[in-house]
This record gives structure tokens, C-alpha cells and sequence, in this order.
């Protein structure tokens, strides 16, 4: 732990503590301490100096802490995470433990991060990833093949969905197919990216962002309606247990989806299917695609209601934005 952090694990109490103080707790200069609380600030964590009372956060703010998260982990989920890791800075949790992917062929590696400088989202968008306002966490898994991973991805937004559920947020849902809204907001993301060969073992990384305290102004590059889990909630998230709960959700249902496939999945999803029975637009390479959602299939593709036929579209493949809420009758 640099400096830099050391100063900000004791500021994130949100009280003031002086230069004199947080020198002597660290055992550097007054010099250092400034210089350390500047690369904060630039870092874009907003940092109050008062003469005579000395430095405070805008507001508290809980670090991600390994062992804490564990701590709150069931005895079988934290014998399922190999291993853990919290850092301060990274350009991506994603690109970092696809890294890993290299090195080793263990399953259950985690990483958090308070801050992405490179957050990626779904077909090469950024997911901006202010420091220290959201979850930006990543797990490596070991499969067989890549011929198995058909529907994973809502696999994996049911898991968030019942962590989301566990933590008391009721209300939120899904869009094909895998972001998280409340009430048309976006909540949270999952990128899926597989290293290996798709005839022979491949090791998949399952990324989520999910949006926990932001400040609106950290936000402002952001092109559509968002939301976090505190606003939601109304009432502070400790960012620990949260993150523990979601390992749970995630490493059960993996497990169970690769014993049993998307099959135990599909009813959850589908009650919570935020584009059901709604007129929506596909974007193709080829063009746009009018139609009305109808749900997914078996295997997880979207279904389109389109021109008199039920058309099927996978992940990967397409984007959908909802034209409007006005539901349509199924045919």
C-alpha cells in the first residue's frame, strides 16, 4: 500500500485529520502528505483542506478490503474463491484477469478494483469507473468448452439479480441480455470474455460493474439514464457485503449452470424481463430491425416478433434499445 492509499484508509472516516497527524501515523514528512493527498484529488477523489483542522473526504467512504469481503463469504463459497484481490488501480479487472488466464488454469480468481482507468463494456464501449462509488469485480472460471457457454451470460445477470434481491432492491430487471435497470436506468453491466480454444478447455472471465454510490458529476459522460444501489435503496451500502453477496450469487450459479445449463435460470429471467412484450429496435451490421420483444429461447436468444415470423437473435450479435413501453398482445 503506497502512501496515497495509507492517507486515504484514514480519511475514509470522513472527519478531518491534520498533516501533522497523518504524518506521524505513516512516518513521512508533512511535504509527503500533501504531495499524497494531490494525487487523490487527481485521481478524482474530492479532498476538503481547512486551515487549522486539516484534511477531510467530501464524504466517508468504505475501501474494498479482501479479508472483509471474505469474512462475510459462506464457508462454500469462499472455499469456491481461489483467490482474491483488491486493488486501488487497474486499467481493467477484465483485461487484468485475463492476464491471469494466462499464468494459470485455476478457477475462483477474483478481482476488485477501486478505480478502472480502461473499464470496458459490452461490443468495445468504456464503462466509466469513477474510484471508490461502485463494484468493478471479475471471476475467472474454468470450463470444458466453449460449446457450453450458450446462455451464460443470463446465467450470470440472474446471480446478480438475486444478490440485488438479498440486499433488499426489489425492483429491478433485466434487458437481453445482460444489464440490470430500475425503472428504464441503468444499474449494472456483465462482459463475458472467453480465452481458449472453442473445441478444447477455455477459461471464461465474468466482468459486472455494478453502480453503488456515484456522484452525479463523476457521471456526466454517461449517454443514458443511470442509477445506483444507494439511491435505490435510500440508505447507505456497505460495499463489502455487497460485493461478498454477489460472489455467492455468482460462483452458485455457475456452478449450477454447468451441471445443469440455462435451464434453472429461464423462469427468473423471464420474470424479469424488462423488454417483454414491447416494441423495440435490433441494430444489425446489415441495419436496424423493427419487432416486439417475445422473450428468449432455450439456448437465451432474444425472440423477435417481426414481419409475421418469430426471429431469433444471440448475444454478441445485436443491441437493443426499447422504442416504448407500450405493450403489444402475444400472438
Amino acid at each position: 500500500m503506497n502512501l496515497a492509499q495509507t492517507v486515504l484508509t484514514t480519511l475514509g472516516d470522513g472527519r478531518f485529520h491534520s498533516g501533522e497527524a497523518l504524518g506521524h501515523a505513516s512516518g513521512r514528512s508533512r511535504s509527503a502528505i500533501w504531495k499524497a493527498i494531490q494525487s487523490l484529488q487527481q485521481a478524482g477523489i474530492e479532498v476538503f483542506s481547512v486551515r487549522g483542522k486539516g484534511y477531510r473526504l467530501a464524504s466517508p467512504v468504505e475501501l474494498l478490503d479482501a479479508e472483509t469481503i471474505l469474512a462475510h463469504m459462506a464457508p462454500n463459497t469462499r472455499a469456491t474463491v481461489q483467490h482474491l484481490e483488491v486493488c486501488f488501480e487497474v486499467d481493467s479487472t477484465n483485461a487484468r484477469v485475463l492476464e491471469r488466464a494466462k499464468q494459470l488454469s485455476a478457477t475462483g480468481h477474483v478481482c476488485l478494483a477501486e478505480r478502472q482507468l480502461a473499464g470496458r463494456g459490452r461490443r468495445g464501449r468504456e464503462w466509466i469507473s469513477p474510484f471508490g462509488g461502485n463494484i468493478y469485480l471479475s471471476l475467472l472460471w474454468q470450463f470444458d468448452g466453449a460449446s457450453q457457454l450458450g446462455g451464460l451470460s443470463l446465467a450470470v445477470a440472474v446471480a446478480v439479480m438475486r444478490g440485488l434481491k438479498e440486499f433488499g432492491l426489489q425492483g429491478a430487471g433485466v434487458k437481453w441480455p445482460n444489464d440490470i435497470q430500475v425503472s428504464g436506468r441503468k444499474l449494472a453491466g456483465i462482459l463475458l470474455e472467453i480465452a481458449g480454444e472453442a473445441s478444447g478447455p477455455c477459461a471464461v472471465v465474468v466482468g459486472v460493474g455494478l453502480n453503488v454510490n456515484l456522484p452525479a458529476d463523476a457521471m456526466t459522460a454517461v449517454d443514458q439514464p443511470w442509477t445506483d444501489v444507494q439511491a435505490e435503496l435510500g440508505r447507505p451500502v456497505p460495499r463489502n457485503i455487497l460485493a461478498a453477496t454477489l460472489l455467492h450469487h455468482l460462483t452458485s450459479a455457475i456452478q449450477q449452470f454447468e451441471y445443469e445449463g440455462l435451464a434453472p435460470f429461464l423462469n427468473e429471467w423471464r420474470d424479469s424481463d424488462v423488454l417483454a412484450d414491447k416494441k423495440v429496435v435490433v441494430d444489425l451490421p446489415q441495419g436496424k430491425i423493427h419487432g416486439i420483444a417475445r422473450g428468449v429461447d432455450a439456448s437465451g436468444a432474444l425472440l423477435l416478433a417481426c414481419d409475421g415470423e418469430l426471429r431469433r437473435y444471440h448475444s454478441g450479435e445485436v443491441s437493443v434499445r426499447s422504442q416504448t413501453a407500450v405493450p403489444e398482445a402475444t400472438s
